[in-house]
């Protein structure tokens, strides 16, 4: 099923010539509107009405997040405050807050464009949606509301969380459909438990879940213990928010929204374009937004493109689910180690639960990574043999997968913090 179907289904060179119109439309409005970008672009001697190709988008600068910051807080908006219907703003806790805004056009995009995400998940109008992102100055509450409506289905607007009071509502509201982190869905099934309900009573059927990198095997696990379809969707604040990237049923990777974004992934220490299929930074360019369009942002979100035709019928190109970031991941005796890769392997591992916890050190000038799992309840009953075991046979995994030695520490079950929104699950104690 599809929400806009010509779109989403476009001839290849039908769509790369629409990007070509949309980019050179969107070059001109920034170096015309935008001090920021006609200061940039005349520093480089960049004339943007002589773009004849996608591929003279790679002359351009990038953006950055500080160049948000450093124009807070509206300094890159595109048109006057009065064409502004919306205004959006990140925390601001690691510096500048980064504001962005949304024309009443911007708004009718972004319905659309999570509408595209929420049909190809399978939900459709006769659904109802709880929605357990947190609202207000984030994104992700608003765009998926907004796009549910646009849908045609029913909005449970519950925000995130007191997460019994979410299980009472979607019991009583027979909500078909879940939005929020994957983390926050584990926990949601570990309160159930503590409950002695039985998901497979309730009416759930679908789970859109994003904001976090999270793992296949973490996928499996949550349409276990719910009952559900689990499908991944992509955005970020600086873009749109919700909307960019979304999976079909055919979970297989998340259809980019390319008729509104130009998306290019490339090396994060060279700045140049990764062979297809490598894995990269993506850098996204608007290519509709009127009130807050950006020219190459780097996301620093670690993906690679999948361009291999999907059996749903959508013909836009796929990125693989964000596998960590570049300015995040860890880096352990010289080896970049990623979070995910650590989750896929206790997801595997029997007896282990699907929570843990990295603590980097640096001892005697040595990196020392130790992962902290979860394990179940019976596992501290048992013989200190068996535990014994257990630990050997994670650090053994993990070694083959990550290339280095870890330490490993069993915790009992409920042991580590849970998360209602992104899960932060490292702790880097070492001073750089």
């Amino acid at each position: 099923m599809y929400w806009q179907q010509q779109e989403e289904c476009m001839e290849r060179g039908d769509l790369q010539k629409l990007q070509l119109e949309r980019l050179q439309k969107t070059l001109t409005r920034v170096s015309t509107h935008v001090p920021f970008y006609r200061n940039r672009f005349k520093e480089l001697n960049l004339d943007a009405t002589k773009v004849t190709s996608i591929e003279h988008l790679r002359d351009f600068p990038f953006t950055l997040k500080q160049d948000l910051r450093d124009n807070y807080p509206y300094g890159l908006f595109a048109v006057p405050l009065r064409d502004v219907v919306r205004v959006h703003s990140s925390s601001g806790t690691t510096g500048m807050a980064t504001v962005v805004g949304y024309s009443q056009g911007d708004i009718k995009t972004w319905s659309n464009l999570v509408a595209r995400v929420l049909c190809a998940a399978g939900v459709t109008p006769d659904d109802v949606i709880q929605i357990a992102f947190g609202y207000g100055l984030f994104t992700g509450g608003f765009g998926l509301h907004y796009g549910a409506e646009r849908l045609g289905a029913s909005v449970i607007p519950i925000s995130a969380g007191n997460t019994k009071r979410q299980i009472q509502i979607m019991q009583d509201f027979k909500t078909t459909a879940l939005v929020c982190t994957p983390s926050y869905a584990l926990k949601m099934a570990d309160v159930m438990m503590d409950l002695g309900m039985n998901p497979n009573g309730l009416s759930l059927r679908y789970g859109l879940f994003g904001a976090e990198p999270w793992s296949e095997a973490m996928r499996n696990e949550i349409n276990d213990r719910l009952g559900i379809i689990a499908t991944d969707n992509y955005g970020l604040s600086e873009i749109m928010g919700p909307g960019v990237a979304g999976e079909c049923q055919e979970c297989n990777g998340l259809h980019i929204n390319e008729d509104h974004f130009l998306v290019e992934v490339l090396d994060p220490d060279t700045l140049q374009p990764v062979e297809p299929g490598e894995i990269g930074e993506l850098v996204i360019t608007t290519l509709t937004k009127e009130a807050f369009p950006v020219i190459r942002y780097r996301t620093r979100d670690l993906t690679r493109l999948m361009t291999e035709p999907c059996p749903c019928g959508r013909t836009l190109t796929r990125m693989h689910r964000v596998m960590g970031r570049s300015d995040d991941m860890l880096i352990i005796k010289g080896v970049n180690v990623f979070p995910t890769q650590i989750e896929s392997v206790l997801f595997d591992i029997e007896g282990t639960e699907p929570h843990y916890r990295l603590i980097v050190d640096r001892v005697n000038n040595e990196d020392k990574l130790t992962v902290m799992v979860e394990v179940v309840e019976s596992m501290f009953f048992d013989a200190m043999k068996k535990q014994r075991t257990l630990v050997d046979t994670i650090k053994k995994r993990l070694a083959s997968e990550l290339g280095i030695g870890v330490d490993v520490k069993l915790v009992e079950e409920r042991t580590l913090e849970r998360f209602e929104g992104k899960g932060n699950r490292v702790i880097d104690n070492r001073e750089f």
